[in-house]
């Protein structure tokens, strides 16, 4: 709505809402968007039951409302998670059934055919006859999807061996996810009605490996911000199409094995990924293309648009949720959705082919030298040690939109953005 009155020119003069507090229950927001929608657009927020004349008071009445709307928020989440935490104390269960249960008459069932593969889990776990990686790849094997449909992965397999509800039990945090925090001293885990999944028994010795398990093989924290190598971020694993990720110092292995759902490892050194592609990029051009990677310094300007594009089109996935969450919550008609969700596919789409212009522009950049000198330029840039990681880093995702790599016949299929 912002975006649309901000448009040339502006298609309208006033926003219409019922009340105030449908506008924002936020102050800050309020304060925020009014001053923008009337400073940059010319446009007014009414409210059809709460008029206010044009005047100085006005300015203290609408502060006065804003206000009330938003301890109404604060209050009503309050009186909300109270009730919650009620309903967890005594048991209830307030989430999405787990994989293993549904609901009925707000109640959690036992769904065999989930429930055998639960039971599966606990005891090859606890016996120690498979590990968390192991056992995803089994239950993967067998053709058991979760309750999405998606593939199982260890850390999927981790959260239900630390899950209480198989054991009658029904755990809820009112400070958040329960993530793989699950000893938070926050969390609620009460007996609940249902009927477990496994004894008490099973899920003892389930919890004494897990432990010992944790123990024996200790978190260590790395640093992914940190690039090794111009590759990262382009290699892909041929079997399950997940991206590969540094597994230690010297090596990358797909992301998808290191899960559990992927059964080739395709573990390599990324030197050699490195001089690979190297050799591939020396000699896949044989014909002139229109090609320059570094854009010289007169056209700053369209290298700065080009990187605020980019980082506006990552913002649109958080959008996408925001109109959804608006929609599940009540706050927006299905209507009111899809409007939305049309207005932010149409924005994005306009961004992508602005960026695509901007590509182009930068590709047709510098004087018409020929292609194999050109290349020639990349591959020097990518092997010259005195270039900073980072430069090597931007060329390299500028050239290649992906790299396949296929570790039984140890080949590389490289894809070009151009």
């Amino acid at each position: 709505m912002i975006a649309t009155a901000k448009a040339k020119p502006k298609p309208f003069d006033v926003i219409l809402v019922h009340k105030f507090d449908r506008f924002a229950r936020s102050r800050e927001d309020s304060v925020v968007y009014k001053s923008l929608l009337k400073k940059e657009a010319g446009v007014k927020v009414i409210s059809i039951t709460e008029y206010i004349e044009d005047d100085k008071f006005s300015v203290i009445l609408e502060a006065m409302l804003e206000a009330m709307a938003e301890y109404y928020s604060l209050n009503l989440a309050d009186e909300v998670k109270k009730g919650m935490t009620e309903k967890a104390e005594r048991g209830g269960y307030q989430t999405t059934p787990p994989f293993g249960y549904k609901m009925e008459n707000k109640k959690l069932v036992i769904v065999e055919e989930e429930a055998k593969f639960i039971r599966l889990i606990f005891e090859k776990y606890s016996s120690r006859e498979m590990g968390m990686r192991a056992l995803a790849i089994y239950i993967n094997d067998l053709g058991v999807r979760t309750k999405r449909g998606n593939l199982f992965d260890s850390r999927g397999i981790e959260y239900i061996i630390n899950n209480p509800v198989y054991l009658g039990k029904a755990r809820w945090t009112p400070t958040g996810r329960v993530r793989r925090n699950y000893n938070n001293p926050d969390s609620i885990i009460a007996d609940s009605d249902h009927e477990p999944i496994i004894t008490q028994e099973l899920w003892d010795m389930a919890q004494i490996v897990h432990k010992e398990n944790k123990e024996l093989f200790q978190y260590r924290a790395k640093d992914t911000t940190i690039r090794v190598t111009w590759l990262q971020g382009l290699i892909y694993c041929s079997s399950c199409g997940k991206s590969f990720v540094r597994s230690s110092g010297k090596y990358f292995q797909c992301n998808g094995y290191s899960k559990g759902q992927c059964k080739a490892s395709g573990s390599i050194q990324y030197k050699v990924l490195e001089n690979l592609v190297l050799e591939e990029i020396k000699n896949t051009f044989t014909s002139p293309i229109n090609l320059h990677i570094v854009p010289k310094p007169s056209d700053t300007k369209n290298k700065n648009e080009f990187n605020l594009i980019e980082q506006q089109l990552e913002t649109f996935g958080t959008k996408f949720i925001r109109i959804k969450t608006a929609y599940q919550d009540g706050i927006d008609s299905l209507e009111e959705y899809k409007d939305n969700k049309t207005h932010l596919e149409t924005e994005r789409e306009n961004l992508i082919n602005k960026l695509k212009d901007l590509k182009t522009a930068l590709m047709n950049i510098g004087d018409e030298k020929p292609i194999d000198k050109r290349i020639e330029d990349v591959y020097n840039l990518l092997t010259d040690e005195t270039i900073d990681l980072e430069i090597k880093y931007n060329a390299s995702h500028f050239l290649i939109n992906k790299i396949i790599f296929d570790k039984s016949s140890k080949t590389l299929n490289l894809q070009y953005k151009y």
